[in-house]
């Protein structure tokens, strides 16, 4: 009863909320829920029977989350998550309200929660970890972490926390790193020899500026990658999944969020039912997702570093006519841009968004054709899509994350979950 008031006015500011803005609402509630009955979200996720799993890193987390929370439910398990917009701590609080009864209960047999990299800390001191996955360490964010020796050590303090099993990636120095630090027996993922030898490379982790630590052996390992095919081998069962999107990050998720289950279900984990479903799993929004625009289909592409942009260009479909580039206010310091090569784009139609200047002289310096730049970014989204259908290619939207949201909310994705596999 005593978490009763606090839940009937967060349900009421998001109702508020989404009726001045349809789609949004997912922090303000949680934030106030957090100031009325701060201790809500600690009591809600230490009563799951089957403990809580953390999914963090720089890069992959919603993927990741997205594909280990549909092996869970397709295996039986009743699991309680969070929306990738709403992976910080009052982000969790904000899920709370949206699930939880007027008692503040959950129902579920699990919490598996994407946390972000720089906010896990607060929550894993109070609530521990049964199993915690850490994807990766890329340099990102320079205003906000400064050195990406600083995320390592953020994600040091979830794996000292995690009282179960640590998954970690085989591939990345900084794991490797922290796994020596934590001296607890952990499972790796990672890419085959003949993988890595061919796009290892483009994954372009932070550098650690140490001695380089022997890569320990794969729990799950991609043998081979084309497009969107990936055969992967776990404890010496192969089996082929199709990506909801092209990348060799994607690839990664996919490894990630399979180790994982296998860690959770034990013997109950089926590798066939596990393929199955992450063949038929759509994208999270924006990662690669295919969405009709006046009629015609538009790719959407996320990019929030270096190597998300580097990688989703790298990834892009041939010769595409008219690309959409546009950088929000998110982007606090666009110098990191400038270490992105762009030989893989081959033309811009418009350039758009809060940092329009500084993206409209990028695509320029490194010699990629730009047909408009619009500062106008409602006007420029509007121009783009009354362009005639192109020739070759669909139309595609390359946004940081702030663009991301305000051209969803223009064109009226509000719904995060209303995404189709193509």
């Amino acid at each position: 009863m005593r978490y009763l008031p606090a839940l009937l006015v967060g349900r009421l500011v998001r109702i508020a909320v989404r009726l001045v803005r349809p789609g949004g609402g997912s922090a303000l509630p949680g934030l106030v829920v957090s100031k009325l009955a701060p201790k809500l979200v600690y009591k809600t996720l230490n009563s799951f029977e089957k403990g809580l799993v953390v999914v963090t890193g720089t890069a992959g987390k919603s993927t990741t989350t997205k594909m280990l929370v549909a092996i869970a439910r397709a295996h039986g398990l009743n699991v309680f998550t969070n929306p990738s917009t709403a992976n910080i701590e009052q982000g969790f609080f904000s899920t709370i309200v949206r699930q939880a009864n007027l008692f503040g209960k959950v129902k579920g047999d699990i919490a598996i929660l994407e946390m972000d990299e720089g906010h896990a800390v607060q929550v894993v001191e109070k609530v521990k970890p049964k199993i915690s996955v850490i994807l990766n360490v890329f340099e990102d964010q320079l205003d906000r972490f400064v050195d990406p020796a600083l995320v390592r050590e953020k994600l040091l303090d979830v794996a000292y926390a995690t009282y179960g099993t640590l998954i970690l990636n085989a591939d990345d120095q900084n794991c490797l790193l922290i796994a020596d630090e934590v001296k607890s027996d952990a499972l790796f993922f990672g890419l085959g020899k003949e993988l890595d030898a061919s796009v290892g490379s483009s994954m372009a982790y932070a550098p650690t500026y140490q001695d380089s630590l022997p890569k320990p052996k794969n729990v799950c390992t991609a043998l081979t990658l084309e497009e969107r095919q990936l055969e992967v081998e776990l404890h010496g069962e192969k089996t082929s999944i199709e990506l909801p999107s092209r990348g060799v990050h994607f690839a990664m998720d996919a490894l990630a969020a399979i180790t994982a289950a296998k860690e959770i279900l034990g013997d109950a984990f089926d590798l066939k039912l596990t393929s199955e479903t992450l063949n038929s799993l759509p994208p999270v929004f924006s990662r690669g997702e295919i969405k009709e625009v006046n009629g015609e289909p538009c790719e959407f592409i996320l990019v929030q570093n270096p190597v998300s942009m580097q990688l989703n260009i790298d990834n892009l479909s041939i010769d595409q006519e008219q690309v959409f580039f546009a950088i929000g206010r998110d982007v606090h310091d666009p110098s990191w841009m400038w270490t992105v090569d762009f030989k893989k784009l081959k033309r811009v139609h418009t350039v758009s968004g809060f940092n329009y200047a500084d993206a409209a002289l990028l695509l320029a310096y490194n010699d990629v054709p730009v047909e408009c730049v619009e500062p106008e970014y409602f006007q420029a989204i509007d121009s783009f899509f009354a362009l005639e259908r192109p020739s070759s290619g669909i139309k595609t939207v390359i946004y940081s994350a702030d663009a991301m949201r305000r051209m969803r909310r223009y064109l009226g994705f509000t719904d995060p979950e209303d995404v189709d596999r193509v």
